[in-house]
């Protein structure tokens, strides 16, 4: 169904319109690159303490710190979700060292 909804769209009459969507195009990407970079270092967090490897985990929790930062920077996400984000990983660490 989303194929047959997509080829209905219609395409930018203006100058201006078709600017926008080559720039909504590469928004697009970046954005999709950008979330996928967040959920990739998130689970990498998870899954080290998940395994066990204190040592592990806090390495991934640095790794992953400055990406939910950027992330919040650029404005992909509230910068309240990546503060909750890094607490419960924060949390999660400290859990596991009791």
């Amino acid at each position: 169904m989303a194929t047959s909804a997509q080829a209905k769209k219609k395409s930018a009459r203006t100058p201006s319109g078709r600017k926008r969507a080559r720039q909504n195009v590469k928004l697009n990407a970046a954005n999709s690159a950008m979330r996928s970079r967040f959920r990739t270092a998130v689970k990498s967090v998870r899954k080290a303490i998940a395994g066990g490897d204190k040592a592990a985990a806090q390495e991934a929790f640095k790794a992953a710190t400055p990406v939910l930062d950027s992330i919040a920077r650029k404005g992909l996400f509230h910068p309240n979700k990546a503060a909750r984000d890094k607490s419960r990983l924060s949390a999660a660490l400290k859990a596991m060292a009791a």
